[in-house]
């Protein structure tokens, strides 16, 4: 894979900035009328007084200064702290001389007279008055054609595809950028290299398949593949998500769906992918408004362009969903999606793979075993083990530190699992003493259960909502689940249980979360996994599609008869890991008492000093094989320090 930068011809340019046209009209609006108070600035405060009145005082020396503006006489007196605090009106066409014609020349020269020539300033003032109204009535039209023009541009392309087209002159992802996908990275390189190479296949009488859904939990790399094949193909490919075609109006998404299908054959051969096809694939005809909803008319769209009519149309249709039992059965079917890549969460192998992928641009420190974090990580997604790593870096930087190291990676794994330590909340005495004891109860009576899994950590540092947690891993990946394996999970959860009833006298309210996952394993060992004396029959019918609900969704086909029953070998199956947790614990008390005085020492107890205080011959063979590994990756870790 290329990560040169791409020369500057084929750099896409950014499109320039719409222009926001209210903010100029606002503007220009503005300036005019900052023009208008500079040619016609507001005169100042000032009293009228009739002609009369401004002669006689003229008579009488009072009057300093007279300005003549039009027919406006402005005057001040002689002991004004104000300039032209005065003003009167003299009749059109009459001059400041014929007006003062009786005052003696004496007078009138120690007047100081000013005429302003008004002819300039009136008519630029009545220019201005003139464009003002003139200049925003255009700009007010301009903007409104604009806007509607724009309307109308956006309400023609309602219908058209949102689909976005992969840029090619960026970094692509290519197949050996997705680890722990072996099989479903094999199925889609023979797309690809059908697209690549189609003489090869079109020779043998092979046909292109339509469709590949790409079908497994969320966060296990669906979107992943697909931008893999993008990368990959070297042919158009546009991506779009299935909520991007149903809109609240009728028709749309159809329209989308041929417009899509129309732009994809002009550009033939290429890719469509359809992210979250399960936003518009659901099941036909089972909801309460009938076969006319816009879902439904979108649904069926898909199902024409995938395989109608017209044929040899080289247009490969990916799609990606979590959900495929409530996909259409139409849309399933050969002809439309030929092929079902199943992308599920990976082994221990794969999740290695995933690890060194997502390590490569990381400062690992030498301590760092990969193969032992996939061990601990049972069940994590690609997109958990991405955010693991991404954890530990960040603890790394914050710690100021140069390397990532085992520690911070192991911190990380604890804070994904089971949430942030709560260093503020503070228990008391009395709270902690409790926690030790319930999560000692828990690893003793997981320990000697043989099917329980091996303990990994014991805690009673607040995590998310527990006050304490005791943390079982698996020594390996198991696909399958017996009777024996779920009564020994149960008997560990009762042991917190057991351990406060047995210790203190009475129960908290600590246990409640584990006595609803033991009563949870019970009701399905009866209902769905035939594990009970009711026999190999399933009760209710629990994968049923919710539409209204989770109450009217679900079916019971059984009678009231059958449900005391089955509310009767949960009963028995929780009072029997009950009693196996009561036995063990009671048979064990010194070591309950030992660990927990431990516990509440240290906080927190790793494997292996659990271990410590237990008999080898109590130890299971998958805990041997942990406390030998342990021990190996102890001694690389002196050597390398030498």
């Amino acid at each position: 894979m290329s990560d040169e930068n791409p020369p500057p011809s084929q750099t896409k340019k950014l499109p320039p900035k719409p222009q926001n046209n209210l903010l100029y009209l606002l503007v220009t609006a503005f300036i005019l009328t900052s023009l208008y108070f500079f040619f016609n600035p507001s005169a100042p405060k000032s009293e009228e007084k009739p002609l009369s009145t401004f002669v006689d005082q003229i008579k009488s020396g009072e009057i300093k200064r007279v300005e003549v503006v039009g027919n406006r006489i402005n005057y001040s007196m002689e002991d004004d702290t104000e300039l032209l605090e005065y003003f009167t009106i003299k009749e059109p066409g009459a001059t400041i001389n014929e007006i003062l014609i009786d005052v003696d020349a004496e007078i009138k020269n120690q007047i100081k007279t000013e005429i302003a020539d008004t002819q300039n300033s009136n008519f630029w003032r009545d220019v201005m008055f003139s464009l003002i109204p003139f200049v925003l009535i255009v700009a007010f039209f301009l903007f409104m054609m604009k806007q509607a023009q724009g309307a109308n541009n956006q309400a023609m392309s309602f219908g058209k595809s949102q689909a976005r087209t992969h840029d090619a002159t960026k970094k692509k992802t290519k197949f050996k950028d997705v680890a722990g996908a072996q099989e479903a990275k094999e199925e889609l390189e023979e797309i690809v290299d059908f697209l690549k190479k189609p003489k090869k296949y079109t020779s043998m009488g092979a046909k292109i398949p339509r469709g590949v859904i790409l079908i497994g939990p969320p966060g296990c790399g669906k979107t992943l593949l697909a931008r893999a094949v993008a990368g990959e193909a070297n042919v158009p490919f546009f991506n779009i998500s299935g909520s991007e075609f149903v809109e609240m109006f009728v028709g749309v998404g159809a329209s989308r769906v041929r417009d899509l299908f129309k732009k994809a054959k002009r550009n033939a051969p290429c890719i469509i992918f359809i992210d979250e096809i399960d936003a518009v694939g659901r099941q036909r005809g089972a909801g309460m408004g009938g076969g006319h909803d816009e879902r439904e008319q979108t649904l069926n769209q898909i199902l024409t362009e995938m395989d109608g009519f017209e044929q040899e149309t080289n247009v490969i249709v990916m799609a990606a969903t979590n959900r495929p039992d409530v996909l259409d059965p139409a849309l399933l079917r050969p002809g439309r999606f030929d092929r079902r890549v199943v992308v599920d969460r990976p082994d221990v192998k794969a999740r290695e793979e995933i690890l060194e992928v997502h390590s490569k641009n990381k400062p690992f420190d030498k301590d760092v075993d990969l193969a032992g974090i996939s061990k601990q990580t049972p069940g994590f997604s690609g997109a958990d083990l991405e955010n693991l790593m991404n954890e530990a870096a960040i603890l790394a930087a914050k710690r100021d530190q140069k390397k990532i190291t085992m520690k911070e990676v192991e911190q990380s794994i604890e804070k994904v699992v089971m949430g942030p330590e709560r260093k503020s909340k503070i228990m008391n005495n009395e709270e902690k003493k409790i926690t030790a004891y319930h999560e000692v109860g828990h690893a003793l009576a997981g320990h000697f259960s043989p099917k329980c899994d091996p303990v990994h950590k014991i805690s009673i540092v607040a995590r998310g909502m527990a006050l304490g947690v005791t943390w079982f891993i698996p020594s390996e990946d198991k696909m399958m689940s017996s009777r024996s394996k779920f009564v020994d999970e149960m008997t560990s959860l009762m042991g917190g249980y057991v351990a406060e009833e047995f210790i203190f006298g009475e129960m908290t309210t600590g246990a409640s979360n584990d006595l609803e996952k033991a009563s949870s394993i019970a009701r399905k060992m009866v209902t769905q996994y035939g594990m009970s004396r009711l026999g190999p029959i399933i009760y209710g019918e629990p994968n049923r599609e919710v539409f209204l609900g989770r109450d009217y969704g679900h079916v019971r086909n059984y009678s009231e008869k059958m449900a005391s029953e089955i509310d009767g070998e949960v009963e028995k199956l929780s009072k029997m890991a009950y009693n196996n947790a009561v036995v063990i614990l009671k048979k064990h008390e010194k070591l309950l008492h030992e660990i927990a005085t431990a516990l509440l020492d240290k906080e927190t107890i790793s494997q292996k000093e659990f271990l410590e205080f237990l008999p080898p011959s109590s130890w299971k063979e998958s805990e041997v094989k942990i406390a030998k590994r342990e021990e190996k990756v102890a001694q690389k870790r002196k050597a390398r320090a030498k």
